[in-house]
């Protein structure tokens, strides 16, 4: 492709990223996408205090945005696309299927290519009543209809488009980025040692069961601690009753949005990773865990053993939704002598070989250019 290309990114909140796996893949990709092409991307108001009118190279522009639960998104969303019809496009790619349910706006101006990235079937979110998992239902639908070009960050997801819908998806998966060790400096405020908590990151939104992970780990007899790193969004009731359900205990330590150096000590000093989802797309997170050289359980959702293995071969399963099998996991992990160090070797290796953010954005911009130049 000789020319640079125009293009629009619309449905992340925003970037910098503070939280979400949408933001963080825009982030990466988009930073290096824009330092061949004009990349703009969509923020809404309501995502940051400091509204740069660039970062990394990509131009932001920021829209109002209905900051509720039901409305956030596809308010924001409903004015990007329509202000994305008055700026001379090439591409026009949207995140997530929320967001893609008002994919059908810019076709109203021929000339720009849309895409659509299907990160998570996210009807299936607990947070959603019926009618918003219905709503979210149709942009399922509409990210395989009026799009150009529909991408998938797993082969799961890709393979339920195929089946469903008949849409062949592209695959490309998020990335990951070399990690950067970090010796305690900023977790100290926590109490943290290094070696000696249980690290989980991610939002605290039901899906990610973050209850299931604090019962079964006040169930342990240790003097390990369980650091919860992540904020709740819209579902702050959910993020009350984690509080609740620990009840006080000393052991269960919340440290809110972790993000810079505080995320990197997290990683660098825990004993083990645990991402006890129900519902992922392809978790940033654990590639992160896992980049780490960190022994990590996950739940056998078929998102996490995409990246593990179906036989946990480069981490330790347990039956998804099932306390009482985390809660033996956990205390195997934390009772070992040592470290499996060849496991975690090989891991690393792994997924700093077969998800890196430089290999995604090559295979986004010929995905790009074979859709224009079709």
């Amino acid at each position: 492709m000789s020319k640079p290309l125009k293009i629009a990114v619309i449905g992340t909140r925003g970037i910098p990223a503070n939280q979400g796996g949408v933001e963080r893949h825009v982030e990466e990709l988009y930073q290096r996408l824009a330092q061949k092409h004009d990349v703009t991307v969509y923020c809404r108001k309501s995502y940051s205090q400091d509204r740069p009118d660039e970062y990394k190279g990509m131009k932001l522009k920021y829209l109002p945005n209905v900051n509720t639960k039901h409305f956030d998104a596809i308010s924001h969303t409903f004015l990007a696309a329509v202000s994305s019809i008055f700026n001379d496009y090439d591409i026009i790619h949207f995140h997530a299927i929320g967001p893609s349910s008002l994919s059908f706006i810019p076709k109203l101006k021929r000339r720009a290519k849309i895409v659509a990235t299907v990160h998570a079937l996210d009807w299936q979110r607990d947070k959603w009543g019926s009618f918003a998992k219905w709503t979210l239902k149709i942009g399922e639908k509409a990210a395989v209809t009026f799009p150009d070009l529909t991408i998938s960050v797993s082969k799961e997801i890709q393979a339920y488009l195929k089946d469903k819908y008949g849409r062949d998806a592209v695959y490309i998966p998020n990335g990951i980025n070399k990690p950067e060790l970090k010796e305690p400096q900023e977790i100290d405020q926590f109490g943290l040692e290094k070696g000696k908590y249980v690290l989980f990151v991610g939002r605290l939104v039901p899906e990610k069961n973050c209850h299931l992970l604090i019962k079964a780990f006040k169930k342990l007899d240790t003097d390990f601690k369980l650091v919860i790193a992540g904020d709740s969004g819209h579902s702050n009731g959910y993020q009350g009753s984690l509080v609740k359900e620990a009840g006080g205990d000393k052991r269960i330590v919340f440290t809110g949005l972790a993000t810079g150096r505080l995320l990197q000590e997290l990683y660098t000093n825990a004993r083990l990773f645990v991402l006890p989802s129900s519902l992922e797309g392809l978790p940033v997170v654990l590639l992160e865990a896992l980049s780490y050289g960190l022994p990590t359980i996950c739940s056998d959702i078929k998102p996490n053993t995409e990246v593990v293995g179906e036989n946990g071969e480069y981490a330790d399963l347990f039956k998804a939704d099932n306390v009482d099998d985390l809660n033996a996991q956990l205390k195997l992990m934390i009772n070992r002598p040592s470290i499996n160090k060849e496991r975690v070797a090989k891991a690393q290796e792994y997924i700093l070989n077969n998800y890196d953010w430089d290999a995604v954005t090559q295979e986004t911009n010929s995905a790009y250019d074979s859709i224009l130049t079709a």
